[in-house]
This record gives structure tokens, sequence and C-alpha cells, in this order.
């Protein structure tokens, strides 16, 4: 839709409001305790729990929506398997995205229900097929395409949707940092490890969005672009690799949406900001089980819309909504606070 030089333009301003987000959250991390919550707690004991709360549902309410995201790309990508389709007797239209996106779902929270520990150590994996995955594409842009043949795809096509637009489908793809900061009640040390996880986290994504954009331009024609999702696939070294990493990408993200939220929203529910029905606990680990239904009950709201371009731009507002008070929490507390000493 863009052109490089547009695509390249989203991503840096994407990566500039995840970028200073990342360190507004990693200076309040390492200035005070961090306990379950995430951001909402950080929030809530910088600027008080009527603003944390405020923000806190807001970021639940957007990592929730972002599990409908995620899933409803999987289901795009799966649906769009010939011999997929074929032995499952599904299409390609909104109902059987709706129906494989909602599977996927309950297989995802029937696993976050079983282990906690179980879920996290999958992502491993799913990181190691990712990371396959962009090997195989990269390995297949330099073998199977020609780029003398090719017309340097670097301005938008004719008519195309407005550059807001573009950005806000895109945007969610920057989002991911916050999961594992909702996982704050789970690590060992968040003073460290949330300032590293983070800021590598976005780093890393940064380099991987620019350099796929890049090769893209150069090797993929642009028909294929905007007409057949999974060119990928047959771009690719080996076609598999790439599927596996979609997958990945989409239920990994998914994944640690449906272990984020619900923490999230325990922890604003047991300072009475939300009912505390919420915020009750099981097991040695203390799982938020009653958050977990009310997230899944607002994903799958959001899988049942089954048009992901709509999706990602309700999930964009909320979250950069989400962003902009968290970097304000940090200008407020730099500038007010006298002991405020992040390092």
């Amino acid at each position: 839709q863009s052109g490089l030089i547009g695509a390249i333009a989203i991503i840096l301003i994407a990566h500039v409001i995840s970028i200073t987000t990342g360190l507004s959250i990693s200076s309040i991390a390492t200035d005070k305790k961090i306990k379950v919550g995430g951001i909402y707690y950080i929030l809530s004991r910088s600027l008080g729990l009527p603003m944390g709360g405020a923000i806190g549902i807001t970021i639940f309410i957007g990592t929730s929506l972002s599990i409908a995201l995620y899933l409803v790309g999987f289901a795009e990508n799966f649906l769009g398997i010939e011999a997929i389709r074929t032995f499952l007797g599904l299409g390609t239209e909104a109902t059987d995205i709706r129906i494989v996106g909602t599977g996927a779902i309950l297989f995802l929270v029937l696993l976050a229900f079983i282990s906690t520990s179980f879920a996290i150590k999958s992502q491993y994996v799913i990181l190691g097929a990712i990371a396959l995955s962009l090997v195989s594409i990269l390995v297949g842009f330099v073998t199977h395409g020609d780029a003398s043949s090719q017309t340097l795809l670097m301005q938008p096509v004719r008519d195309s949707l407005p550059f807001e637009t573009v950005f806000a489908i895109f945007f969610p793809a920057v989002t991911g940092f916050t999961a594992g900061v909702a996982m704050s009640g789970d690590l060992t040390d968040p003073k460290k490890t949330i300032p590293k996880g983070t800021l590598w986290a976005i780093g890393v994504g940064l380099i991987t969005y620019i350099g796929l954009a890049i090769a893209i331009a150069f090797y993929a024609d642009r028909d294929s672009l905007l007409n057949d999702y999974n060119f990928l696939m047959k771009v690719a070294m080996w076609a598999p690799l790439v599927v596996a990493g979609i997958w990945g990408a989409t239920l990994s993200s998914a994944l640690g949406g449906i272990l984020g939220a619900p923490r999230i929203l325990q922890a604003i529910a047991r300072d009475r900001i939300f009912p505390r029905f919420f915020g009750k606990g099981y097991g040695e680990s203390n799982e938020p089980r009653n958050a977990l239904l009310l997230t899944f009950l607002i994903a799958e709201a959001g899988i049942l819309i089954g048009e992901l371009d709509v999706i990602a731009r309700v999930v964009s507002m909320f979250y950069i909504a989400a962003y902009g008070f968290i970097n304000l929490a940090y200008a407020l507390e730099n500038w007010a606070s006298t002991d405020f000493r992040p390092s």
C-alpha cells in the first residue's frame, strides 16, 4: 500500500512511540518496587489509583482485543492453505475465520488454565520457529528473487489507503513488549529484566521490520503483495518454515495477551477499582482464572468481528492512548518527585 518510503516512515514513527514508552516504563520500573500488574502497578503507584486504574483498564482492553487481532491473522493464513481448507471443509469467508479463531482461542485459554509455566516455556520453541522462518524468507529472496527485473516499490499504490489507516493497522505490531511487562509478578528480578527485555524486544523488532520492508521492496512484485496473503511462502527457501513462523508469531502473541491481560485486571481488582471477584487467584502461583474468563469474552467479541483491519484500528487507539499516559506519568515523576531516581 505505502511503498518503501511510506513503510519505513510508518515503522519509524511507530518505534518512536514504542521506544519512548519502553524507556519510560524502564525508568519507572527501576525506581519503584514492582509486583503483580505490570504497567498498571507501576503507574498506580506513581500517579495514584484513579489515574493508574483508568490507564490500566485501557491497557487491559487493548491487550484483550489484540488477542483477537493475532488470532484473526492466524486464521487468515491457516485458511489460506488449500489442503487445510479442503480437509476441514471450510472457505475463506468471515464466518470461517471466526470458527478457526474461536477454536484457536479455546485451545490457548485451556493451555493458560492448565499451566502458566508450560505456556511460557512453549514460547522458546515458538521463538525458534520464527527465527528459522525469517532465515528461510531472506535466503529465498536472495536465491529465488531477481531484483534486476523488479520495479523498486518506492511510492504508494495509486488510490492507496490513507497513511494514518495503514499506520493504525501496523501499529499493534510494535506493542508486544507490554506483554512481557504484564508478567512482572512472575519475574525473579523485574527491576533488571523489564528494562533489558523491553528494550531488546523493541530493538530486534525494529531491525527485523526494516530489513523485511527493504527486502520485499527489492524482490517482491506489487500484485503479489496486494492480492496474495501467502506470497512469502512462495518466495521462501522452504515454505513450511514460513508457515511455522507465521503461526508461531500469531499464536505466541495471542498467548502473551492471554497470560498478561488477566494479571493486569487481577491487580486492578485487588485495589478495589474493579469487582474483587476478578482479583481472586488460584493455586500456588496465584493464577487469575476469573480475570482470564473476562479476557476470553472480550477477545472472542473481537474475533466475531472477523475483520483484521477493523480490529487493528481499534487496538491501536487503545494502545496509543495508554502509551501517551505512560510517557506523561514518567514526565510528571521526573518533574515533580524529588526522590525519583531511576537507574
